[in-house]
Parts: structure tokens; sequence; C-alpha cells
């Protein structure tokens, strides 16, 4: 079927339609422009404005500051003066040389009359120290003929030892030093201890027991009477 003609005046609405629409378009464009155009006029303006506030406290700060007046200063008590220790000290002389200390003198030894002593020595007597000891502590310090009668009556055998011992030291003295018998007097005497012989003896029932033999050496010394 063919298409009917269409109505001659819907084709004219639609026409001032367009031309309408194109118009406002252009009128906005055009209302677009200024009001750019305005608000590139109004920014330096306001520019300027925000420049005239600021100046004066530019203009402010290029003011002199009023200087403070400076306080008096408390006048300063005057220091004593202290004497100077270089100036008052005297100039100290030179010290002479220190002498060298002479050595300490060595200690000598008094010189004393040398006294003479004359001895005698028996050794490996066949006896105890301790019974040799007995007798000998009877006749320490005595006169010759005084101990000679204490070893004559004493009832030991060791007193033959002692006794022989001392006829001995009057023997070297009266040979070696020209003394008498009757100026000399005992000194010291000792008895030491020697060495030990050791045998046995059968027991019953087979045993052995030690026996010990003692020996010792007796010294007398001889010395002239004060």
């Amino acid at each position: 079927m063919a298409d009917k003609p269409g109505n001659p005046s819907e084709g004219k609405v639609d026409e001032k339609l367009e031309a309408e629409a194109a118009e406002s378009k252009a009128e906005a464009s055009v209302e677009a422009a200024q009001e750019q155009a305005e608000a590139t006029e109004e920014a330096p303006q306001q520019v300027k404005k925000t420049r005239a506030k600021k100046a004066p406290a530019k203009a402010d700060e290029d003011k002199p500051k009023s200087a403070r007046k400076p306080r008096a200063k408390k006048p300063a008590e005057p220091k004593a003066e202290e004497p100077k220790a270089e100036e008052e000290k005297p100039a100290e002389e030179p010290k002479p040389a220190a002498e060298p200390k002479p050595a300490p003198a060595r200690r000598t030894r008094k010189e004393t009359p040398e006294r003479v002593v004359v001895r005698a020595h028996a050794k490996y007597v066949r006896t105890s120290a301790r019974k040799a000891r007995l007798v000998c502590d009877h006749i320490r310090g005595k006169d010759v003929a005084e101990a000679r009668a204490i070893l004559t009556h004493t009832n030991r055998q060791v007193a033959e030892a002692w006794s022989k011992l001392l006829e001995s030291a009057v023997a070297n003295a009266a040979e070696n030093h020209s003394f008498d018998d009757g100026d000399l007097r005992i000194a010291f005497v000792t008895a030491d201890e020697g060495p030990t012989l050791k045998r046995f003896r059968p027991r019953a029932m087979g045993r052995a027991t030690k026996i010990r033999k003692r020996t010792s050496h007796l010294s007398i010394g001889l010395e002239p009477k004060e």
C-alpha cells in the first residue's frame, strides 16, 4: 500500500522548533563567553584589593621601632687589687750544691781479751747420754780439785769415764798452755747421744726382742780462774 501523504503543517512546526533550539544554543554560548570575560576582569581587581590590604602591613614593618632605653648599670665595686705573688716573692738564691754524704762507718767489734778454754772429748762411750748427764751436772762450774773428789765418791759406772776425761783436759792445759791444775775450773760439760748398737735376744715361743746398746759423746772444757 502507498503511504499517505503527511500534513504540511507538521513539517513547518518541526523547522520552527529546530530554529528556536539553535537560537537558544547561540544565546547560551554568548552568555558563557560574557561570563568568562567578566570573571577575567574581576580577578585582577581582587588581586589589587588584596595587595592594597597587605601594603599597610609592610608600611608598618618599614617604620623604625622605638629604641628601648638601656637600663642604668650599677656602678661596679672596685675590686681589691691582689698583690702579685711573683712581684712580692724575693728572688730565690741559688742553693749550694749538696755535699756528698760520707759513707757510714762500719761497726767494729770491740776487741775483748781472748778467753782460753782447754777442751777434751771422749766419743762412743758405752753408756747412755741420760746416765752421763746425771753425773756431769754435779761437777759443772767446780774447781778441778773439787770435781775430782765428787767423781771419786760418785757410785756410778760413768763417773770413771768422767774422771778419765777430766785428767785428759788437765794434761792438755799443762802441756799446751802451761796451766797448773790448781788454777783451773770447769767451764762446761756436755753429754750428747751417739749411735745405738742394736742386738736381739731370743724369747719364748720362737720370738725375739730388741736390745739397744746406747753410746754417748762426752765433752769437757777448762778455763783459768778469774
